[in-house]
């Protein structure tokens, strides 16, 4: 980190909530952000680290399927094929883990066998890949009304995390998440509108639905089901259907 950046985030409200179980301190109101403001300083803890992408995601509450629903990450405004890829073959046991616990997770480029390779993130447990060819590592987030999400850094050529400094990373990932799960669309009344079906398409989607699967439990065609996405995703001002289920999610639209 440069010794500009340090004192940048010092001074920085966004990071100055630290609690690295992510509770809310009695500070953690005075503050708002936006998506893009969110983005900056993800990006900022990627170039601390060397990562050459990142992604933010919230987990689905569902008990049956919960699942990692991408909420931004490095290509935005875009959604990245990486982070589509983790949303869709994250295994259960690192969603679990995310939903129970605040221990990191990484993984390292099955290629690289050398001994530095596999010193990236001493002491941390190992998961699969999330993403093939890379090194990586998770971090587990909360934050109030039982959320939870994960935050994701990988590349190839991640410096090494040791000590005080896995620590730090961590508790910013906490501020990014607990800031991000504040965040309301910019007009409310618009998501009030919302219709029944809107919902129901939405919440489906959240579960791990595909279009022809959401048109065939509600006997739509698959036209109509995209419409009502598309429909959602613009009253919540998200730039995608990902989008539109974090942002319901985080107004407790839906569950």
């Amino acid at each position: 980190m440069t010794h500009a950046r340090a004192h940048e985030i010092a001074d920085d409200p966004f990071f100055a909530h630290r609690n690295p179980f992510g509770a809310a301190t009695a500070n953690s109101d005075l503050y708002t952000v936006t998506i893009p403001d969110a983005v900056r300083r993800c990006r900022w803890i990627a170039m601390d680290i060397n990562a050459s992408a990142f992604g933010l995601y919230f987990i689905t509450p569902s008990a049956d399927r919960p699942r990692l629903m991408p909420c931004f990450d490095s290509d935005y405004p875009g959604l990245a094929g990486a982070t589509r890829n983790i949303s869709a073959a994250a295994s259960e046991e690192i969603i679990l883990h995310a939903r129970r616990s605040t221990g990191p997770r990484c993984w390292s480029d099955e290629a690289d066998h050398s001994a530095e390779s596999s010193n990236v993130f001493p002491w941390i447990e190992r998961t699969t890949a999330l993403v093939s060819n890379t090194t990586g590592i998770a971090f587990p987030v909360h934050a109030e009304r039982s959320q939870s999400g994960l935050v994701v850094f990988f590349g190839t050529n991640i410096t090494p995390l040791l000590g005080d400094v896995i620590y730090d990373i961590h508790a910013r990932c906490f501020s990014l998440f607990d800031a991000v799960s504040r965040i309301q669309p910019s007009d409310a009344s618009r998501a009030r509108t919302m219709s029944k079906r809107e919902l129901e398409c939405l919440k489906l989607t959240a579960n791990g639905y595909t279009s022809e699967g959401i048109a065939r439990l509600l006997k739509l065609s698959v036209h109509t089901a995209n419409q009502y996405l598309t429909q959602s995703a613009q009253k919540l001002d998200a730039v995608n259907r990902a989008q539109a289920v974090a942002k319901a999610l985080r107004l407790g639209l839906i569950d």
